[in-house]
């Protein structure tokens, strides 16, 4: 039998961070009907880098969110899939690889970039990343994984106090 970890606790809204994009308390739904997580972004374009190979760039989150910078964010890897949206609707989108943070932990997972300025929330998380962080949701919770993270802070706080 393997030695797994226990799966951790989600709700059915966390905060995450996005190091890499200097992101932190993004709100975002948690879907386990989505396969593929999803980040908001906007002027999503293609453009020829300096060696002629496509680059992908555009927008993360909008401009009345507080973590909005206005900077164009370019990717060299990225590709090119469909994804079926709530409703049913095939719609191809962009997919790029980033690192998102839960429970101070650092998981990688793909996301779709689509335009998602009509939801509530501009990040879901779906399936292929709850399993691979082993995650269970809880539907009546929500931010566990932000709430954890403060009270870790506050007990190194504590101690660093003594």
């Amino acid at each position: 039998m393997k030695n797994r970890p226990p799966k951790r606790l989600l709700g059915r809204r966390e905060l995450v961070d996005f190091p890499a994009f200097a992101l932190q308390g993004v709100e975002a739904k948690v879907d386990t009907g989505a396969y593929t997580s999803a980040l908001h972004c906007t002027d999503i374009r293609l453009e020829a880098g300096p060696d002629g190979r496509p680059v992908l760039h555009g927008r993360l989150l909008d401009p009345d969110h507080p973590g909005f910078d206005g900077q164009d964010l370019s990717f060299d890897d990225f590709g090119l899939r469909d994804i079926r949206s709530s409703n049913g609707e095939v719609q191809e989108r962009y997919v790029i690889g980033a690192v998102v943070r839960l429970y101070g932990q650092e998981f990688w997972a793909e996301f779709s970039l689509s335009d998602r300025s009509d939801m509530k929330y501009p990040v879901l998380l779906g399936r292929s990343l709850l399993r691979q962080g082993r995650f269970v949701v809880d539907v009546a919770r929500r931010n566990l994984s932000h709430k954890a993270g403060a009270r870790a802070a506050a007990r190194r706080a504590a101690r660093q106090a003594e």
